[in-house]
């Protein structure tokens, strides 16, 4: 006779977000400042939201700010928070509230898993979930924790003489700790059913109310990553903005060919700068799948991107022809290379209406067609965006403008379900950068192609708000467990000398 089937134990998220805005000098939460045009729980709560191995989600949020977070949960389509709770005057009843509520309509004997998370931490990577996950496979309770890179002093203070250090220990053993923290909900109830018979209890963290009150339950570590940050200090918050702007996701491919022309099939694409290079790409691959392209272009078509007349035309003739604009491409640009002191003043003005006001205008007249398809806008940046080059500063600086339009176009067009994203490129066999750089060796660029298709594959994900990265080597190849700002920062080191 067959085991009877065993349901896989139900996992909660605890999103413990009751703190303040105190340390960042805010009169608001700052689990609602926003970092890179989402607020900072926003982006904890998408994190979980794609988890496979997280089934729902609660949060705990500050008292008098629940609806905020509700709006927020509401906008972005979050089906996985299923409840949010006021939060306690202190992290101990911040937990036993959560606690409570997950210990609603579950029969006896029946128990689940639960990961508490700090919301202000918003970089966590999908690997520490599943690892804190697994863990709980074999393990009661399990805490994430790095090495300490500082030297840790014990210091004592001597009244007005100040601290002097008492004790150095050895780094070795240190380990900074991190959330999520994970336990067997009925391990961590009855941590806290102890702890609430002692007068003096109070903690900061939960894994030290299961190390202190049951003594015989092992707390397992799991590898945390230095991207897990807290933001906590002023300071913390300009760093957590840049690591979200620099780094880079990957677009799903399509399972097969039948896939792409299942999702192409009967949409329409408009293309600026279609005549060659990479959007001449997109425009005959999305043809070759059965989608309607107008790939237009000066050479080709007689379009110039940065006249707005010509940009309403195509757009209005596109829609005309059938009913509907699905997506938008802009991969129109100009390279000139030059010192800026000796750059003739219709070269600048050349770079700015082509390379950004160009983009802007066509934004501005693509959203009342792709509001109706809830479509896509697909923009391009170079990878100097991190860092400017010299000799062509008004390449790389509008470049830099792309990623902070996406960036504020998703958020701004988010609840009329228009995507916008970023393809960034290395550097690309196209035309364009012939004419600035002349003959390269062979097999140093990437094929416009490959762009072209990584594009149709953003287009035809969920994606929005993000910079995809497009490279000869994926940089996570090898490194599957690595987090995506560390591929992040690996694409941004190696890239340091692309244009």
């Amino acid at each position: 006779m067959s085991a009877p089937f065993e349901a896989p134990t139900r996992t909660t998220a605890v999103v413990l977000a009751g703190g303040t805005g105190q340390r960042v000098g805010l009169a608001i939460p700052k689990q609602l400042l926003k970092i890179a045009g989402k607020a900072v729980i926003e982006h904890t709560l998408a994190i979980f939201e794609q988890a496979e191995s997280i089934d729902d989600v609660i949060v705990l949020m500050a008292p008098g700010f629940t609806e905020d977070v509700e709006r927020i949960i509401a906008k972005a389509g979050l089906t996985k928070v299923r409840r949010v709770i006021e939060g306690g005057a202190t992290r101990n009843e911040t937990t036993e509230r959560a606690i409570a509520a997950l210990g609603e309509g579950l029969a006896e004997g029946e128990d689940r898993n639960v990961l508490f998370h700090d919301a202000v931490r918003p970089l966590l990577s999908q690997r520490v979930i599943s690892d804190c996950v697994a863990a709980l496979d074999r393990y009661q309770a399990v805490d994430v924790a790095i090495p300490s890179a500082d030297t840790i002093i014990v210091t004592r203070t001597h009244g007005e003489d100040g601290e002097f250090i008492t004790d150095v220990p050895d780094r070795t053993r240190l380990r900074r700790g991190q959330t999520p923290q994970a336990f067997k909900l009925s391990t961590i109830r009855r941590a806290y059913e102890i702890a609430a018979g002692d007068p003096n209890f109070q903690a900061t963290d939960d894994c030290s109310v299961v190390l202190r009150y049951l003594p015989d339950v092992p707390i397992h570590v799991v590898p945390g990553d230095e991207y897990n940050m807290k933001v906590t200090q002023p300071v913390d918050v300009f760093i957590a903005d840049k690591l979200f702007q620099l780094a880079s996701s990957s677009a799903p491919r399509q399972a097969d060919e039948a896939a792409y022309r299942e999702l192409l099939a009967g949409k329409t694409l408009v293309v600026f700068g279609g005549s060659y290079g990479i959007g001449a790409d997109i425009a005959r691959l999305a043809e070759s799948y059965g989608a309607t392209v107008h790939a237009l272009g000066r050479s080709s078509t007689g379009t110039h991107v940065e006249n707005p007349e010509h940009v309403e035309k195509a757009l209005a003739t596109a829609y005309a022809e059938t009913g509907r604009v699905d997506h938008v491409i802009v991969t129109a640009g100009v390279l000139r290379i030059g010192k800026l002191a000796e750059t003739d003043h219709a070269t600048i003005r050349e770079a700015l209406d082509v390379n950004y006001l160009a983009p802007v205008q066509i934004a501005q007249a693509s959203y009342k067609y792709l509001v109706e398809t809830k479509g896509q806008l697909l923009l391009y940046t170079s990878s100097s965006y991190t860092r400017g080059r010299a000799e062509y500063s008004l390449y790389s600086s509008t470049k830099a403008a792309m990623v902070n339009l996406t960036q504020a176009l998703a958020d701004e067009w988010a609840a009329d379900g228009i995507r916008v994203n970023c393809v960034n490129p290395e550097r690309t066999a196209t035309p364009m950068r012939t004419n600035a750089f002349g003959q390269e060796p062979a097999g140093s660029l990437l094929s416009s192609e490959a762009v072209a298709r990584t594009s149709l594959d953003v287009l035809l994900s969920e994606l929005t708000g993000h910079v995809i990265d497009v490279r000869q080597q994926d940089p996570t190849a090898g490194a599957s467990e690595a987090s995506g700002f560390e591929q992040a920062l690996a694409a941004v080191l190696d890239r340091q000398g692309d244009v």
